[in-house]
Parts: C-alpha cells; sequence; structure tokens
C-alpha cells in the first residue's frame, strides 16, 4: 500500500519534488512486474478519460479500500494499492493562504438526534469529530476550526449530520462591544530579566495549533527589545497532532543561556495550551514548586484513540492531581481558553494566542505587549486577528466572567443532567410528554416510582437503582423513530444551536437514509443515505405534528421490523425491572443496578442499533442467569 499525500509530510508540507503522482506509481510498479493496481481516492471523477495509468489499473472510490483490500489479498504474489488523498493538514494550510479549493460547506450534528454510537468516528477516524457530554449522555459535535472538511464522518448510519452551504462560523468578536471596564488595559509588572540568569517559558500544545508561532513571538519581541533569546522547539509527530513543546530562554545578555533546552525544576512558567501535554512525564519535569507557575487550558483535547473507543474518558482528574502534586495550587491557574477564544474569534487556532496573552496580563511573561503585538505584525499572518485576540486574552486576565459571558453571548448554559433523581424524573415525564403524550409519560413515572420505593424498602441506604431505571426506562422509551427525529429537528433548540454557530446566509441539506428509497453501497451492501434540501423542513415539520399516529394501526413505520424491535425492548425492560425489585435486597443491589443499566449498551440506528441489540443482549442474558440462580458474578481479577 502506497500513499500519495500530495506533500513531503512530518517536515512542513513542502511540494513533492520531480514530477511523480499516481499514474506515475502505477506505471513504475507495473515495470517491476506487479499485474494488480488500483488506485483508491476520494476523487474518483479525476481519473476519468486518463491514459497514463498502468494498463489493468482499477480506480475505486475509498469507501471500497476494505473491498480492494479482501480482493487483492487473494492474489498470489505482489499487488499494489495507491491511495491518493491530499494531506488532511495540508489542506488546512493551503486554504487559509486560498491555493486549495474551499467548498462552502460545513457539517454540523444535531446532538439531540445524535445517539453517541461512534459510527462516523469509525468511518472517518477523524478527530474533528469530538464528544460533547449532554444531559441526555455523551454525543458528538463536528470541531469547526480543525474540520479539513473531508465531509467522510457523515457516512455513518444516523441521521444526525446536517450539511451548511454558505454562510461562516460566528465570530462574536466582531460584533460584541468591549466593556468599558477592558478597554483600556492597564500593564503589568513584568519579571525583569537580569544578566545572571535566564527566565525560562515551557509551552506546550498540539501539532498545528500554532504553538511555534506563541515561540517565535515570544523571542522575536525580546529581540526587538535588545534582549538575548534562545528557543528550541521539539514536535516528532505534532505536523500529524502530536505533542508539541517549545523551550524558551530570555535573558538581558547572552552569558545567562548556557544551554536552550530547559533543565529539571527550571521553568518560570509553564504556558500549557494542552493539558494531556502539560501533565506529561517531559513537562512536569521542567516545574519547581516554588518557582514555576503554571497556566492550563483546561480543553480536553481528544486523542486517536477516541475514534476507536466512543466511551473513552478524558483522564480530567488525573491531570490535575499531576499537575497540582508538581506545582500545587498557588502557582496553578486553569481556565477553558480554547472555549472562549473559539466562540470570541470563530476559530480555535486563536487558543494559543489567548493563553499567551492571558499569561502576559498576569505578569508571567517577561517582554513588553507593545513588542509581542509589533512581532505578531511582522509574522504577517492574520495579523488583525492575532492582535485582537491576544488582547482578549489580557481581557480575561483582568475580567475572566466578564470575558467568558461576553464570549458565550446568546448561548445557553450547557445542558447538566438534574441534580436530583425527583428532579430527573419531573425532566423526563415532560419529554415524554412531549414525545407521546400523558398516558406513556405516566407509564415512565409508575416503573421508575415503584423501583425507587423497591429501593427504599428492601436496600436502604443504598442508591443507584433508581437512577439507572430512570435514564434507561426514559432511553428505550424515546425511541427515535421517524416522527421523533423530525421533532428534534424541527425544535427552537436545533435552530437556536445553528444560528449560535454559524453567521449570514445560508441553506441546509438533510443526510438521511429512509427505508423505502435508500439504495445499498455495492461494496458493503449497507443502506446509504440521500442528500435533501431545504424543503425537507417542512417535510419534517408536518411527520411531526403527526406523532399522535405512533403505536396506532395507522403508524406506517411501526410495523418496521425495528421499530417492533424497539417497543419489544420498552415490555422486556418493564419485565426486567419488575423481576429485580420483586427479589431485591442488599446483597444483589449492585448486580440489579448493573442490569438495569444494560441499555446504555443501546445505541444508534439501523443496523448499528441492531448489533449492539444483540451484544447486550448476551450480557444480560448472563447477568440474569447470576440472579435467578442467586449466584455471586465472578469479579474480573
Amino acid at each position: 500500500k502506497i500513499l500519495y499525500n500530495d506533500a513531503v509530510a512530518m517536515t512542513g508540507g513542502q511540494p513533492v519534488d520531480g514530477t511523480i503522482d499516481p499514474a506515475a506509481i502505477s506505471r513504475q510498479v507495473h515495470a517491476e512486474g506487479v499485474t494488480r493496481v488500483a488506485i483508491v481516492t476520494d476523487q474518483p471523477e479525476k481519473y476519468d478519460g486518463q491514459r497514463d495509468l498502468a494498463p489493468g489499473t482499477q480506480v475505486h472510490h475509498r469507501r471500497a479500500l476494505d473491498a480492494v483490500q479482501k480482493d487483492f489479498r487473494q492474489h498470489p504474489g505482489v499487488s499494489v494499492i495507491i491511495y491518493d488523498q491530499t494531506c488532511a493538514a495540508e489542506k488546512r494550510r493551503r486554504r487559509k493562504r486560498g491555493t486549495f479549493p474551499d467548498p462552502a460547506q460545513r457539517l454540523f450534528i444535531n446532538e439531540r438526534v445524535c445517539e453517541g454510537c461512534g459510527d462516523c468516528s469509525e468511518k472517518s477516524n477523524c478527530l474533528s469529530v469530538v464528544p460533547v457530554e449532554t444531559e441526555y449522555g455523551r454525543k458528538r459535535r463536528i470541531d469547526q476550526s480543525s474540520c479539513n472538511k473531508d465531509f467522510s464522518c457523515r457516512e455513518g448510519f444516523c441521521p444526525s449530520f446536517v450539511s451548511v452551504r454558505g454562510g461562516k462560523v460566528r465570530r462574536l468578536a466582531g460584533v460584541q462591544e468591549v466593556p468599558k471596564h477592558l478597554q483600556l488595559l492597564p500593564e503589568p509588572v513584568r519579571p525583569q530579566l537580569s544578566n545572571d540568569r535566564a527566565y525560562n517559558i515551557l509551552v506546550t500544545g498540539i501539532g498545528g495549533t500554532g504553538v511555534v508561532t506563541i515561540s517565535a513571538m515570544i523571542t522575536m519581541a525580546a529581540h526587538l527589545e535588545g534582549q538575548s533569546c534562545q528557543a528550541i522547539d521539539q514536535f516528532g509527530m505534532a505536523q500529524k497532532g502530536g505533542a508539541v513543546t517549545s523551550h524558551i530562554r530570555l535573558s538581558a545578555t547572552a552569558d545567562a543561556i548556557r544551554a536552550v533546552h530547559l533543565d529539571t525544576g527550571s521553568a518560570d512558567l509553564l504556558l500549557g495550551c494542552d493539558a494531556l501535554v502539560a501533565a506529561g512525564e517531559l513537562a512536569l519535569q521542567t516545574v519547581g514548586a516554588e518557582r514555576t507557575h503554571l497556566v492550563i487550558n483546561t480543553h480536553e483535547a481528544i486523542t486517536g484513540h477516541f475514534t476507536r473507543s466512543p466511551d473513552l474518558q478524558y483522564p480530567n482528574d488525573d491531570i490535575n492531581q499531576r499537575l497540582r502534586g508538581a506545582a500545587g495550587d498557588t502557582h496553578l491557574t486553569f481556565l477553558d481558553a480554547t472555549q472562549i477564544a473559539t466562540r470570541l474569534m470563530g476559530d480555535a487556532i486563536a487558543t494559543n494566542m489567548f493563553m499567551l496573552g492571558y499569561a502576559y496580563q498576569r505578569g508571567l511573561v517577561p517582554v513588553s505587549s507593545a513588542g509581542i503585538e509589533q512581532a505578531i505584525e511582522l509574522n504577517g499572518i492574520a495579523v488583525e486577528t492575532n492582535v485582537e485576540t491576544f488582547r482578549w486574552g489580557r481581557r480575561a486576565a483582568v475580567d475572566l466572567d466578564s470575558v467568558t459571558t461576553l464570549a458565550r453571548g446568546d448561548l445557553a448554559h450547557p445542558s447538566e443532567e438534574p441534580e436530583s433523581l425527583s428532579d430527573l424524573i419531573a425532566a423526563r415525564v415532560l419529554d415524554l410528554t412531549d414525545y407521546q403524550d400523558a398516558r406513556y409519560a405516566q407509564r415512565y413515572k409508575t416503573l421508575v416510582e415503584r423501583a425507587c420505593q423497591a429501593e427504599k424498602t428492601h436496600a436502604p441506604g443504598l442508591a443507584g437503582l433508581g437512577w439507572a431505571v430512570a435514564r434507561y426506562a426514559y432511553k428505550l422509551m424515546a425511541y427515535k423513530d421517524e416522527y421523533e427525529v423530525a421533532r428534534l429537528y424541527s425544535s427552537d433548540q436545533f435552530k437556536q444551536r445553528l444560528a449560535d454557530t454559524f453567521e449570514g446566509p445560508f441553506r441546509l441539506e438533510f443526510h438521511f437514509a429512509p427505508p423505502l428509497f435508500s439504495g445499498r453501497d455495492p461494496y458493503s451492501g449497507l443502506p446509504t443515505k440521500r442528500a435533501y434540501g431545504p424543503w425537507m423542513f417542512n417535510a419534517l415539520q408536518l411527520l411531526a405534528r403527526l406523532r399522535f399516529l405512533r403505536g396506532t394501526a395507522f403508524d406506517v413505520f411501526g410495523y418496521m421490523a425495528e421499530r417492533r424491535i424497539e417497543r419489544k425492548l420498552i415490555t422486556d425492560y418493564e419485565a426486567t425491572i419488575n423481576e429485580l425489585i420483586g427479589g431485591l435486597d442488599h446483597d444483589n443491589h449492585a448486580l440489579a443496578t448493573e442490569i438495569a443499566s444494560l441499555p446504555e449498551g443501546i445505541r444508534g440506528y439501523g443496523h448499528i442499533k441492531q448489533q449492539h441489540i444483540q451484544d447486550v443482549g448476551s450480557t444480560q442474558a448472563e447477568l440474569l442467569g447470576h440472579w435467578r440462580s442467586h449466584e455471586p458474578r465472578a469479579q474480573a481479577v
């Protein structure tokens, strides 16, 4: 397998020297005796009519990669697959420079429709599909700042994806007035550089987000002010989104800088643009408990493991514990710089410059603001935006609450799960009333109250079963059929989230796979989605109003096998809960709670959901076997 990604990777994306291209590669390997050659690409149309491919070379869409691999592995001898697709990082760089096509289109996920199954991440293997915790569980969201407009995530079998054509990502800094008390910023008391000791800064972050740029701005500012400076960047895999660190030493004279790489406990400032990298061993060894000030971005930037493990938890507690253990609380500052900077500037790339401004105003950077802004001007890239971002970071250091409130704009506070069980039950009763009707909601409430009462009576002092039934009875009863998907798209909440994310004129396209109209993928045999234009909004609103037909003889969707299974899951769950509360005691309470929580694993739509139902069913049969035999469940060692 040969990857042709249109750039020299890992070293900055230089152009490929010479005339090599996929066609030339196919001819070369054919000349060396290879008889089975295929080109797999995201743009197969560009090979239409091309005559300079090696004889017999096949051209496939990238969706066929798995099928081509399975076919070629049966071929005796050497076969070659050439994968032709421009490097994602290079796409973003070139688009910012105006040298690569930038489609006026973005993807948006309706989080209420999303089931959190992870099929979109599996299809795309993309880190721009990020987790978001909601009161209804973990969902997915598109990070508009890092999205390379590959659009392969929408191939996940899920109706939550919407294409937004036209418009731009909303940027609040250009329309919000700076609060009066933040318009004139006081200059902080900065560290004074000396002749006998360097002032040391370690910047940590993720490759491609501008960590090296921050280092360059600091050192250029020092140079402009006649100070001595040295810096070294360590990035390795950083060009592909890995860890990157910049070691910076500043002093009044060159004699004070004896080595560039920061040694143990020598950092005066650790600017943690990514907390995960800042909590790594290489960064923490530069921290001195009495010397180092830490400014840490708390944004949870996911890793590649998340694309394969949708339930992977960000190690937030471990990170905070490591940072506190190294520096204590006195010199440690946390802020979600990514969220604030992205909302203000419309792009997460502003995060690191925002962090620099924040640290500067805290008196932790020994060069002047004028010097930093002059360095930004000399850099010549997005000068106005970077200067404004730097100043917003300074404003946040003066009054973080005001800047955070302004950055939030009209965006509602993030959804959080109700604090008490009674609040959760009340909220879900309202949801199910809107979903169907009051009678349906009462069915839910009765089941949950019976579970809570049994827990209180037969397992006093223990908790968990009531919460589990409240969550997962709702999850099963509010299954997302055609009526519910239509209702969630017709909601004011969806429209508000669109307005909070995008500005300017735009139109929507919906990506659905209606059972009666969807085709089959020629390679996988699975249903495929189709794009539907803005007219679908009116159809969805009409369909949402017809939800009173759900479960009646006039419910045309209710006759489908998937809908019958979903209704059976509800009655089976009710029977299971009744069995659990009938035999509940202190000893089996934990097992009862585990069984009641099993619907957590039922996610997705269509064939994705069916597979999860089968997996959960196997687990439930095993656990119910332990329950009915009164045998303790074997614990993993």
